[in-house]
């Protein structure tokens, strides 16, 4: 039980080093174009690394999530909101179940 203590200590520790480097160490305005660029894109990936899965596992079958997931991307690519994206997943998601349970 002690170590637990030493872990959640160690865990404080790492995500306080985590924030508060960066913002003692950079003290003036980043002029890197690629290192601008990437700090730019890293919330983007981590929400894609977080939602991807659950995208594809949330449904009974990974096929009728993957179908959903390829919707989605094509809608938003042409320009769909939210909604009509959201809405459509969840049709194509309907649509593929049903035909997944009467094979």
């Amino acid at each position: 039980m002690g170590n637990v203590y030493v872990y959640i200590l160690v865990m404080g520790a790492v995500t306080y080093l985590i924030r508060m480097l960066p913002l003692t160490l950079i003290q003036r305005e980043t002029k890197n174009k690629f290192f601008k660029s990437f700090l730019t894109y890293v919330p983007y990936a981590t929400l894609a690394l977080m939602t991807f899965p659950a995208i594809v596992e949330a449904t009974q079958s990974e096929i009728s999530g993957i179908a959903a997931l390829v919707t989605g991307v094509v809608l938003a690519f042409i320009g769909a909101n939210l909604v009509q994206v959201a809405g459509a997943c969840c049709v194509v998601v309907f649509i593929s179940e049903l035909i997944i349970s009467h094979i």
